[in-house]
């Protein structure tokens, strides 16, 4: 069975984000994954210190609730990471989030023992879903590279854009009912698209 690990960044309830997400996670699970969602809002944990001790042993100081996330993470094969756009980027949750994955980064470039190969990055995808208030050509543009480096760091191929811009042109989803269909569409696709990897 295909497992899908979403990690959703927004930190409103019942917003755009979550309501396009929900829809994702339907579709995901109507052809056949098995996902889990975690709400960063909602669980305790602190942000990356800086402090470079996973630069000597790969592992993080930090014992909180997103440690076993950390290993959900590596086991999935589709991993969601979810978020609005705030000031052109990423949510401050989400950002705080990629930010604790610097072991990851420290595992495959410093000591080396994070390796990832051609048949893993071919099974495993990564796919950002996002929204954003303004309907602009660059909208995305700044948080492209920053959940890149996280897929790459944590052995996902990016290849799946799941993105709805212009929200605030709509009123929301509730004026544009199409995003929910959309979401909810593409989420099955994804799950598919990895089921058809798995059989080769």
């Amino acid at each position: 069975m295909t497992t899908m690990l979403v990690i959703n960044g927004s930190p409103r309830k019942r917003g755009n984000t979550e309501t396009v997400l929900n829809a994702f996670v339907e579709g995901a699970e109507e052809a056949g994954a098995e996902v889990t969602v975690i709400r960063l809002a909602d669980i305790d944990h602190k942000n990356c210190k800086g402090c470079n001790a996973c630069h000597k042993n790969g592992i993080c100081v930090i014992k909180d609730d997103l440690t076993p996330v950390f290993d959900q993470l590596m086991e999935a094969d589709i991993l969601v990471l979810a978020s609005p756009i705030y000031s052109m980027s990423v949510t401050a949750e989400m950002k705080s989030f990629i930010d604790r994955g610097q072991f990851l980064w420290a595992q495959k470039f410093v000591t080396k023992t994070l390796v990832f190969d051609e048949q893993h990055l071919a099974t495993h995808t990564g796919v950002f879903l996002a929204t954003s208030g303004q309907d602009l050509p660059y909208s995305f543009d700044s948080a492209f590279p920053v959940v890149r480096a996280f897929f790459n760091d944590s052995g996902f191929s990016y290849t799946e854009n799941v993105l709805f811009p212009g929200m605030d042109l709509h009123g929301g989803v509730k004026g544009w009912p199409e995003s929910v269909v959309e979401a909810k569409k593409r989420g099955g696709e994804i799950v598919m698209k990895m089921n058809m990897k798995k059989k080769v």
